[in-house]
């Protein structure tokens, strides 16, 4: 096998060296390509930071202004016989580099609220990870058994699926008026959004996934006379389980995307309030950490979630959930009594 073709490969999994070189590399070169820009002025750096505003009447020192009205300025101080303004090139204040915003993600923590009464960062935060938790917690109570019986029983599909089918074309926000009518301001109408923009989604998706189990599975357990509920209880849910997961999984990376916008109804709270609030003080580097914290936050969860889910689910490998732990054990006993 060519070098090529030990990287391009259909149906296989790569080396595990060259896996973890490209799952690096996936976060590196995004973090390469916003260093350059970031540090190398003739990348990008689109304004000039007025560094000595010379004679000029409408800047001061600390404005960032446009190239282009920076030279103009100082081609009309010099046409004046004036003293001209001193710059160098910058980027946009809502793009800071990363070493601020990596600065930021550490004060976040330890920097006081702005105003008395304010929420900590951390308090904002946990918030947060309550309202998407308590909101996803109740699609997944009602949604996972309902798409299941929908993906199981025809009854239950052609009962439910069409106007759930209708249902899920709705945007979630479009509800945050009358979430606030029914709910109040606090934060019932912040977990009605995040409900309804998985719910719809997690019923038809849990049902299409019921669906694909293998149907020579359920006619064998048909034909040794198994009755319908032990059928979706004894051979569809541990068929269709791990699938299961995975969706849910996916979903509640879904239920994170409805937060920003679940947050802004009724009363702002949570990681929303602290970035609607830095951006309005202008401290876009607290923007960018607590939007990379969400991101953190959101892939540690599913990476555990995954960890948990190939201990559940070891069997679809032909492995014990614990076996390389006991194998482990084993040869260390072994060891022990040699």
């Amino acid at each position: 096998m060519t070098k090529r073709n030990k990287w391009m490969v259909f149906g296989k999994r790569l080396a595990p060296g060259r896996e973890r070189f490209l799952v690096a590399c996936s976060f590196l070169l995004p973090l390469l390509f916003w260093c350059l820009i970031s540090y190398v002025p003739f990348l990008w750096h689109p304004q000039v930071e007025v560094l000595e505003a010379g004679d000029s009447l409408y800047f001061k020192a600390g404005d960032r202004v446009e190239r282009m009205v920076f030279a103009e300025e100082n081609t009309r101080l010099e046409e004046e016989k004036q003293k001209t303004m001193s710059g160098r090139r910058v980027n946009p204040v809502y793009l800071p580099p990363p070493h601020r915003v990596a600065r930021a993600l550490y004060k976040a923590f330890v920097t006081p609220p702005q105003r008395d009464g304010d929420p900590w960062f951390y308090q904002s935060l946990l918030h947060s990870i309550m309202v998407v938790f308590e909101g996803f917690l109740f699609s997944s109570l009602i949604g996972a058994p309902l798409g299941v019986l929908c993906g199981f029983f025809s009854a239950f599909s052609k009962l439910f699926e069409p106007f759930i089918e209708f249902f899920r074309y709705f945007p979630a926000p479009v509800f945050g008026a009358l979430a606030v009518a029914v709910l109040g301001i606090n934060d019932a109408p912040k977990v009605a959004i995040i409900f309804i923009g998985t719910f719809f989604q997690q019923v038809l998706i849990m049902a299409n996934t019921t669906r694909q189990v293998d149907f020579s599975l359920v006619e064998v357990a048909q034909t040794l006379g198994c009755k319908p509920f032990a059928l979706l209880r004894r051979v569809v849910l541990p068929a269709s389980l791990p699938k299961l997961y995975t969706d849910m999984r996916i979903l509640l990376g879904w239920a994170w995307t409805y937060l920003i916008v679940a947050e802004v109804i009724g009363t702002s709270s949570g990681i929303t309030w602290f970035i609607n609030q830095q951006a309005r003080y202008r401290i876009f580097e607290n923007v960018y950490a607590a939007i990379l914290i969400l991101g953190f936050i959101g892939l540690g969860t599913d990476m555990l979630l995954a960890r948990l889910g190939r201990l559940l689910f070891a069997w679809e490998r032909g492995e014990h959930p614990f076996s390389s732990r006991k194998n482990k054990a084993g040869r260390e006993t072994a060891k022990e009594a040699a």
